[in-house]
């Protein structure tokens, strides 16, 4: 286990890194890279893309036909064998296009650290490549630098760190040189520095204790490589589906063979005749179909602000039943604003200060002239607390660098984390005033008097009690305040012991808003049936007030810490897991835990983020949702959506796409199955009855892969109900093929296989040709009809023909097709055809949409009785 470095002393720490205040020399610095290796972060090889290639052929569907193809090479088939071949290679080609994603995880990670570093080895000071750094080196921070390695601070002068990339809070941390006795989480280590922070004020000298994989950042590229990403629902749905349809269509293919050759048939007639049944069984252009639905929604989705990385996840947003969301930057707006001001005993808001009182304007200037940060067109500089009161200044139309030029700084007290003040002194009216910042009791305690509305007045307890009570209720709704006093002084220059007797102005709190959109966007989750969590780096009480005011956090539920977490058995967690609302203060391996218990417990977890901290999480749960403004690039390459608004509701139109979207894979897919239902049917019943083949391989490739595919397509570009939200997540284990759906493909396929053989019937009348034309062609016809049954459960009367043009089109087309194959001589002999006569053709057309008729006349039925 590592050296809590946290808990030891500066001198036991530079004793446990065999270092002291002079460094290591040079030479022992290269020992130590030798033994401990450089400061980078190591990377895991991803699959070529052959070998992803190569995988795309494991499943059962596709060896079958694989095995099709080579029994219609060897009997001649050269035509099938060609299409089926082509069929299988496009397919895998779109699978490895979909599977090889950047792994660009780690390398975000690795520009995450400085390229150099000052250090002192030797009793030299220095700058080397951060990639040099190793344990015992002695490093120097100061304000503009990003930490290269962990390390423990041995001499801090006001040092403040932004570790957002690690904790996800943009509040930056004082640090401190003192020891810390009991365990606490990264956020609350304020005598360590961690690779990735980026110092915002102040200076130290720190002893590195950490480098590379050993790191905070690296423990989190550990984890990275640890999570394994998660097959979709959809992904596992119908690998499933496969696997039961490829062990059918195999059994049916054995005893189909197995009759004929019992028949007296010859073996290799036989073998044919088997070929074509599993060609009509499969649905050779499912996985295309099932892409390209996916890519429209991915293309839909992207018009409406989500970027997804891996279409799957498309799907995987209809079912999701639990939104674990990072607080900062996602559901609030990552900027420290202020929000009320207490002075004269009056609570007001911040931005109803009057600059002619007395009173407001010296607040206005303690805003403008006791601060260090400043805003340009294009930069924010400086600590987030103080930019926020710019940004305040800014709604009076105060300039603080204009404001700063008249009243110029002429000396400064810094800020002390001891003594948790700092104040500067400036010429004011022709007066030197001391202006001070900081902690509400220790202003408190430096104070004498209280500037009112009606001038300045000795303070008294009551005054002092009254004010503590309004810091204690700002400190209990989550907030940060400020005090603000001053005093004049008759000197140029001022020391700490200036810092008494001062004058009282008052209170200013502060926070990380809430979006504005985030009540509504959590409450919309709440209506689809799905739980959103908050998990934060920040406070508890922080945490918990904005849980409370955008509605996930409610009475009766529990606010859990990270080191409460820590503290909890497996099992305890489980128990108490759908009570907890809000986890604070928790490092990456917490939110990691967090999703496995959800994901133990059968849901399907979204993670949405922006930080480092948060990367492993979005990699483990089964959607994973970075913010595309404010996210790192390493929270991004780790997450299978992106948000482009950085706005949490728009997850909520994801998860509508999303479940849009299953519905429509799903009617696509009983669309092709119960056409295929009714060509196996077909194939069967002649072999029992002792029948010519109805169908040649060629036909049934020509109807899977043409007629078939445009409208499949046309049904997942089926537009959503205004109900999809209104409905409970789908449970990810039921499969495809239901009782409901299995009953609804039988019938389907049934009439479908009776009008077919009537047409087969007629045809044999004349001739065996012309009876597999019209049984062909019968058959094409009625799937294309058939297309506009599979749209929806409604019927077209209440759908409208014309609300999915796609569907109309696609029938068009495919109905264009069939003719010229009817019609033209030149194309009989590639499509194995034969001229067929007028009335034989209108047969065709009667009996191909009479199922149509059917089924419409049910379905409307059914929606007349329901009122829809």
């Amino acid at each position: 286990m590592q050296d809590k470095f946290y808990q030891k002393s500066v001198e036991e720490t530079l004793s446990s890194t065999n270092s002291n205040r002079q460094g290591i020399e040079e030479s022992e610095a290269t020992k130590r890279i030798e033994t401990y290796g450089y400061n980078e972060l190591e990377e895991t090889k991803p699959k070529s893309a052959f070998m992803v290639f190569l995988s795309q052929f494991k499943d059962l569907l596709v060896i079958i036909l694989i095995i099709a193809a080579i029994i219609s090479m060897v009997s001649g088939e050269v035509e099938s064998t060609i299409v089926i071949l082509v069929v299988i290679t496009m397919n895998a080609i779109l699978g490895t296009v979909q599977s090889i994603k950047a792994q660009n995880s780690l390398n975000s990670l690795k520009q995450l650290s400085t390229p150099h570093t000052r250090v002192i080895r030797g009793g030299k000071t220095m700058e080397i490549s951060s990639k040099e750094l190793t344990i015992g080196d002695i490093i120097l921070l100061e304000a503009g630098d990003v930490v290269g390695a962990d390390a423990r601070i041995i001499e801090n002068y006001t040092l403040q760190v932004n570790e957002s990339a690690l904790t996800g809070e943009v509040e930056s941390v004082e640090k401190d040189v003192a020891v810390i006795d009991s365990e606490c989480g990264i956020g609350d280590q304020k005598n360590m520095v961690f690779s990735s922070g980026l110092v915002t004020y102040g200076r130290a000298v720190c002893v590195v204790t950490a480098i590379g994989m050993d790191t905070q950042i690296g423990k989190i590229a550990s984890l990275m490589n640890e999570t394994k990403e998660r097959r979709t629902p959809l992904q596992l749905t119908l690998d499933d589906f496969s696997k039961k349809l490829s062990i059918g269509i195999i059994c049916i293919c054995i005893v189909v063979f197995g009759l004929n050759v019992w028949q007296g048939d010859p073996v290799m007639d036989s073998l044919m005749f088997a070929v074509a049944l599993a060609v009509a069984a499969i649905p050779e252009a499912l996985a295309s179909i099932v892409t390209i639905v996916l890519a429209m929604g991915t293309s839909q989705m992207a018009k409406e602000n989500a970027i997804i990385k891996n279409i799957n996840s498309v799907e995987s947003l209809g079912c999701v039943s639990v939104i674990c969301s990072d607080k900062t930057g996602t559901l609030t707006q990552n900027k420290m604003t202020a929000q009320q001001i207490y002075r004269n005993h009056e609570l007001i808001n911040a931005s109803t200060l009057q600059e002619t009182k007395p009173i407001d304007r010296m607040m206005l200037l303690g805003f403008a002239l006791c601060t260090d940060a400043q805003t340009t067109n294009d930069q924010r500089i400086g600590d987030p607390t103080e930019l926020a009161l710019i940004d305040l200044l800014e709604t009076y139309h105060i300039d603080e660098l204009a404001t700063r030029e008249k009243y110029q700084r002429i000396d400064e007290n810094p800020f002390d984390s001891q003594r948790k003040l700092m104040s500067t002194l400036q010429i004011i009216d022709q007066k030197p005033v001391l202006l001070l910042k900081g902690a509400c009791d220790e202003i408190l305690k430096r104070c004498h008097k209280i500037q009112l509305d009606d001038g300045i007045h000795d303070i008294t307890q009551e005054d002092k009690d009254m004010i503590l009570q309004r810091n204690e209720a700002f400190a209990e709704d989550g907030l940060r305040v400020l005090g603000f006093a001053y005093r004049y002084v008759d000197k140029k220059t001022i020391g700490m012991e200036d810092e008494e007797e001062l004058i009282f102005i008052g209170l200013v709190s502060l926070m990380d808003p809430p979006r504005v959109e985030s009540k509504d966007a959590v409450e919309n989750c709440q209506r689809a049936g799905i739980i959103p969590i908050m998990i934060t780096g920040d406070h508890k009480v922080t945490a918990r007030s904005i849980a409370r005011s955008i509605g996930i956090y409610h009475d009766g539920d529990i606010c859990l810490e990270g080191m409460e977490l820590d503290a909890m058995a497996d099992d305890e967690l489980d128990e108490q897991l759908e009570n907890i609302r809000v986890y604070a203060r928790v490092a990456p391996e917490h939110k990691i835990r967090i999703v496995k218990a959800w994901q133990k417990k059968g849901n399907i977890v979204a993670m949405t983020g922006d930080g480092v901290n948060d990367a492993p999480a979005l990699k483990q749960s089964d959607i994973g949702i970075a913010m595309g403004i404010t996210g790192t690039e390493v929270s991004k390459d780790a997450a299978s959506m992106i948000l482009t608004d950085d706005n949490f509701a728009t997850i909520i139109k994801a998860v509508a796409t999303g479940r849009n979207i299953y519905a429509n894979i799903k009617n696509a897919i009983i669309y092709l199955l119960s056409g295929n239902l009714s060509g196996i049917i077909c194939v069967l019943a002649a072999s029992l009855l002792g029948l010519p083949v109805p169908f040649l391989p060629v036909h049934l490739l020509f109807i899977n892969l043409v007629t078939d595919s445009l409208p499949a397509i046309a049904i997942g570009m089926e537009r959503s109900t205004k109900d999809v939200l209104k409905e409970k997540p789908r449970d990810p284990k039921e499969g495809i093929l239901t009782k409901d759906t299995i009953k609804q493909l039988g019938v389907q396929g049934i009439m479908i296989a009776l009008v077919t053989m009537a047409a087969y019937f007629i045809g044999l009348k004349t001739s065996w040709q012309i009876a597999t034309t019209m049984a062909f062609s019968t058959l094409c016809l009625a799937r294309l009809f058939h297309g506009f049954n599979c749209r929806s459960k409604r019927s077209i009367y209440r759908l409208k023909l014309m609300s999915n043009k796609y569907s109309v089109m696609a029938f068009g087309v495919g109905f264009i097709f069939l003719t010229a194959i009817l019609m033209l001589p030149a194309l009989h002999s590639l499509f194995s055809v034969t001229t067929i006569s007028l009335e034989q053709l209108l047969t065709i057309y009667g009996l191909a949409f009479l199922p149509t008729l059917l089924i419409q006349a049910y379905k409307t039925t059914k929606d007349l009785h329901l009122g829809k």
